[in-house]
């Protein structure tokens, strides 16, 4: 079975939907959302704890009730999605695979193709801690399906490895359902994750976290009995001398998050090394022509609110090109890059005749700097120079950039973003 449709959007999460809404109001009506779970909304519906929408909806929300403003724009504004259904493969001519139960196997042609399949948690495979491989061992993000959704409790001592957002959040709600959190125990010399959810989740609950640690063993056949952990050196190595044991029945993984993109390298989409993301210019378009991303798949986010900005931008520009009033984006290219303590830059390239008055350019640090600056480079020359109190990779840093500004400069080649410290 063949369909065609303007836009197809893959991934009904925070980002799909709101490059869909956006799309739509931009007048295009042609749009199809495919979604493999069976609900719209994404992972936010197992987040239930507030701290949602302050930027987007001016208010404090839970996950489910941001997604379902989105989830009811998308309803009103009478957009086609499927749910249940799994996405095969999409090729470099933008045909999409797909199949259900209700159609079977059956493929559309896009005119225009957004990216928005989220990301997934790092496996604990990769980790490498010694010792058993017993029950009891959980990432931090199927842990809160467990206990928001399906209402399990994973155990009733924890001990939780890493400090991202996931693992920080839950270490407040494995307390608040009654098990005793033991410490949480990051790698790096710095969280992995927000400073409020540092206070809200852990210091308001007397929760350790000790870093520049990791777990050198695990212990228990059947289920987790406990684990110790070492304090590491500068070259993260276990440091002889420093273990600790902790009994537990339950071991949280928060190692981190990677963009969900085995689909973006089967249509030919071009990653990045640092974010695992796509490669994108100032309207979010990969180097697959009429193949955009947006959230969680081009690069973790730590607020979702800027998920749904970005996502806004995809849908918008997808509609442009539908409408013919973008028919090659692909002129002048000037490269953004970063160095010296900025680790990425999304995008990495723009087009100045074609990007908007103003562009939010997001990045990360790769270290804490304390009372630094953040500066941007027209190719030699110094235009932006901003103080920051404190610059940390589990904060998401911004700079804008500003069309009239770039136009001055004819010869531009580069823009560079850089950390500066006095």
């Amino acid at each position: 079975m063949m369909m065609q449709y303007d836009i197809v959007i893959v991934g009904g999460g925070p980002a799909g939907l709101a490059a869909a809404v956006a799309a739509k109001e931009s007048g295009c009506d042609s749009i199809l959302i495919l979604e493999r779970d069976n609900e719209l909304g994404g992972i936010l519906n197992q987040c239930i704890h507030n701290g949602f929408g302050l930027h987007t909806f001016k208010e404090e929300l839970t996950g489910p009730e941001y997604a379902d403003r989105f989830i009811q724009q998308v309803k009103e504004l009478q957009i086609e999605y499927k749910l249940n259904t799994m996405v095969m493969d999409i090729s470099p001519e933008r045909v999409v695979t797909a199949m259900n139960r209700d159609d079977g196997m059956f493929l559309i042609t896009a005119k225009e193709v957004i990216l928005a399949m989220g990301c997934r948690e790092r496996p604990r495979g990769a980790l490498n801690i010694p010792g058993y491989r017993p029950a009891g061992i959980f990432s931090a993000g199927t842990a809160q399906r467990l206990v928001n959704i399906e209402g399990w409790m994973p155990g009733k001592e924890v001990v939780i490895l890493g400090s991202g957002d996931i693992g920080l959040i839950m270490a407040r709600r494995m307390t608040l359902e009654g098990a005793t959190v033991k410490l949480v125990a990051e790698l790096m010399p710095y969280s992995g994750g927000l400073k409020r959810n540092i206070v809200q989740c852990l210091d308001d609950f007397d929760i350790p976290l000790k870093l520049s640690h990791t777990v050198v063993d695990i212990e228990g056949k059947e289920h987790i009995t406990a684990v110790t952990i070492a304090q590491v050196d500068e070259n993260c190595r276990p440091i002889k001398g420093t273990e600790e044991r902790y009994t537990c029945d339950c071991l949280l993984l928060s190692c981190g998050l990677i963009p969900e993109n085995e689909l973006s390298t089967s249509a030919g989409v071009e990653l990045s090394r640092v974010t695992g993301g796509p490669v994108v210019n100032e309207s979010l378009e990969t180097n697959i022509k009429g193949v955009f991303a947006c959230g969680n798949v081009l690069h973790v986010h730590d607020l979702v609110d800027y998920v749904s900005e970005e996502a806004k931008k995809a849908g918008e520009t997808a509609a442009k090109y539908v409408r013919g009033e973008i028919t090659d984006n692909r002129g002048k290219t000037i490269a953004i890059r970063a160095e010296s303590g900025v680790r990425y830059t999304v995008p990495t390239t723009l087009n100045p005749d074609a990007m908007d008055d103003l562009l939010t350019v997001r990045f990360r640090v790769g270290d804490v700097y304390k009372d630094a600056y953040v500066s941007v480079y027209f190719d030699g020359e110094r235009v932006q120079h901003k103080k920051k109190r404190i610059i940390a990779p589990g904060e998401m840093e911004q700079v804008i950039l500003q069309k009239k500004q770039i136009m001055q400069y004819p010869e531009l080649s580069a823009i560079t973003l850089k950390v500066e410290e006095v």
